[in-house]
């Protein structure tokens, strides 16, 4: 550990330094999304006065964790209640639901999680978005199904029907079957090959905690 932090370990345990752990439930097909949105709140609260450190983990399928540590009650609650965290709650909505929270003052926590964990600095970027190819492949997947349907059983019928009115119904029924049924299913079907430095990030976690 260097001098600086050092100090900065030093100085949180004279001053009695709280750590706080918030449990989320994750949309499946959201976590590269949810993942970027916890390190860019640890990102944020780094630029507040008593921040000391913080990670993001994962435990089991959808189970995940943002912790992170000030060095004294008083600095985490002014985090907690600001503006910043009022506007990055608002942002993961539709990413995940917050199922709990837990807050411990002290030091032996924040040693045992430094043991077991790297620290913030040295914290991993987030896993980047798929390849172009592999998106569309996906939507391709999404859009051939409903598009060939529609076009063998609903157009024939439609032949007198103008053709903007013709092109928009079949917009509507492909989005909406894409949207909301083919898509969700095929993000997580192929989830581990969209994603596998995601996957890889789960089995670290998973091996370090058992």
């Amino acid at each position: 550990m260097s001098a600086t932090g050092s100090c900065c370990v030093y100085d949180g345990v004279t001053r009695n330094p709280v750590t706080v752990t918030v449990a989320y439930q994750v949309i499946p097909g959201r976590e590269t999304e949810f993942h970027s949105w916890g390190w860019a709140v640890l990102r944020a609260s780094a630029r507040e006065p008593g921040f000391l450190g913080g990670g993001v983990l994962v435990d089991g399928e959808a189970e995940w964790h943002v912790v992170y540590r000030f060095d004294s009650e008083s600095t985490a609650l002014a985090w907690e209640n600001s503006a910043s965290w009022a506007q990055w709650g608002a942002r993961v909505e539709g990413l995940a639901r917050e199922t709990g929270r837990r807050s411990v003052q002290g030091s032996r926590v924040w040693f045992d999680s430094q043991a077991d964990s790297p620290p913030a600095a040295a914290a991993p970027t987030p896993p980047r978005p798929p390849d172009k190819w592999k998106l569309w492949f996906v939507n391709m997947s999404a859009v051939f199904p409903p598009v060939l349907i529609f076009n063998l059983t609903i157009l024939p019928f439609l032949g007198g029907v103008n053709p903007l009115i013709r092109t928009l119904l079949l917009c509507l029924a492909v989005t909406a079957l894409v949207t909301w049924i083919l898509m969700p299913r095929l993000q997580r079907f192929f989830k581990k090959w969209l994603y596998p430095p995601l996957q890889a990030l789960r089995g670290r976690h998973k091996r370090r905690t058992a």
